[in-house]
Order: C-alpha cells, then sequence, then structure tokens
C-alpha cells in the first residue's frame, strides 16, 4: 500500500477515536449534572433581560431559577429542582417573616443569601444564573461578604 493511503488511512482512525472520547466524555458530563433549565442556548441573562422586557419587572435570581427550571406546564424539569424549589421556597418565607421587623433589609441581598444556602457557595470567580461576563466583584461589590456562610459572616464582622 503506498505511503499516503496508509496516512490518510490512520487520520481517519485517529479521528474515529478523538470522537468517540469525545462522546463518552459528553455523556459522562451529562450524567454528573444535577438538574437541567429550560433555557437551551439563550444564557440566563438574555432569559432575564426578555423577562423584563415582557412583565416590566426586574427579575432577580430566585425567580430566574424559577423561570428556567420548569417546563412550559408549569411543573418542574426533575425532581431534584422540584426540591430545590421548595427548599428556596421555604428559606425566602422563613427570611421574609425575620425581616418584617427590621425595614432596612435588602431584598436582594436576602436572595444571595437564599441561594448560596440552598445551592451552595458560588464558585470561584462566577455568579449563579448571571451568565459569563458577570464577575462576583461587578455584582456583589467589592466586598466578599457574600462567599461566607452567615455564621463566619458574624465572627468577620466583631
Amino acid at each position: 500500500m503506498p505511503r499516503r493511503r496508509l496516512r490518510d488511512l490512520s487520520i481517519v482512525q485517529n479521528t474515529t477515536n478523538s470522537e468517540e472520547d469525545r462522546k463518552r466524555v459528553g455523556t459522562s458530563s451529562r450524567q454528573k449534572q444535577k438538574f437541567t433549565h429550560t433555557a437551551g442556548s439563550r444564557s440566563f441573562a438574555c432569559v432575564a433581560q426578555g423577562t423584563e422586557a415582557s412583565s416590566g419587572q426586574k427579575v432577580g435570581r430566585l425567580q430566574l431559577f424559577y423561570i428556567t427550571h420548569r417546563k412550559k406546564d408549569g411543573t418542574p424539569m426533575t425532581s431534584k429542582a422540584a426540591e430545590i424549589m421548595e427548599k428556596l421556597k421555604d428559606k425566602k418565607a422563613e427570611y421574609e417573616a425575620t425581616s418584617s421587623t427590621d425595614s432596612s433589609v435588602n431584598f436582594e441581598d436576602i436572595d444571595n443569601r437564599i441561594i448560596n444556602e440552598v445551592l451552595g457557595p458560588e464558585r470561584y470567580g462566577r455568579v449563579r444564573f448571571q451568565g459569563s461576563g458577570v464577575n462576583p466583584t461587578q455584582y456583589f461589590g467589592s466586598t466578599s461578604h457574600q462567599y461566607m456562610p452567615s455564621g463566619s459572616q458574624s465572627q468577620a464582622e466583631v
């Protein structure tokens, strides 16, 4: 067999192996996902902007979670998403009950605190439900109190 033909054959074989590897990696990554969303290829920022334009009200991070993790008929995408929605709703009711006596409470801070408690701390350099162009300093400001759990936050303030 001529050398050129052998080289072409080896290129095709290597390409096939790498495609199979990519499929395997993609399948395993998909299985590791905790829950899926309904935003499709649109970013969460685009979904929020579209919802704000149609409703005329600012969409917070909690509302964006509810919007992007429900099917068209209003049911949650998965049972895991339903559990998380229930926890978010319970925490929000709990915080609203305690904050009704304090008028200086910012509800956006409460939403951020609830998200951190239920879904865990933000990954470094990321802000959930805000798209790829937003970093924590832009969203939360220059203080890093959003990354601290509420117990260690009170210790840091003392």
